[in-house]
């Protein structure tokens, strides 16, 4: 189990932001409040796209705190494993 932080640089405003994704909701909630971050800024709740876009300097503390550094290309991988275990978990499910 893990969080991942990307290396993504997108301006908002003065701001420079990237990802913060976990393997499981309750881990990225849980660094969001070790690192500052509102709850109320997540993002595709319940969904394989589930994540927080936060500061650099939030993404500093991610890392302080045990977040693991990963690319653009590795989050879209993440992202892409995590659609393909979904919909097969909808097709047992008879969805």
């Amino acid at each position: 189990m893990a969080v991942y932080v990307d290396d993504m640089r997108a301006s908002f405003g003065r701001m420079k932001m990237c990802h913060m994704i976990a393997d499981t909701t309750e881990e990225l909630l849980q660094m969001a409040d070790r690192i500052g971050v509102q709850r109320k800024w997540i993002q595709k709740v319940g969904t394989p796209h589930e994540h927080f876009d936060i500061a650099l300097s939030k993404r500093a503390l991610a890392v302080q705190a045990g977040a693991k550094e990963i690319t653009m290309r590795e989050l879209g991988l993440l992202i892409y494993e995590r659609r393909k275990a979904y919909a097969n978990s909808l097709v047992g499910k008879g969805g």
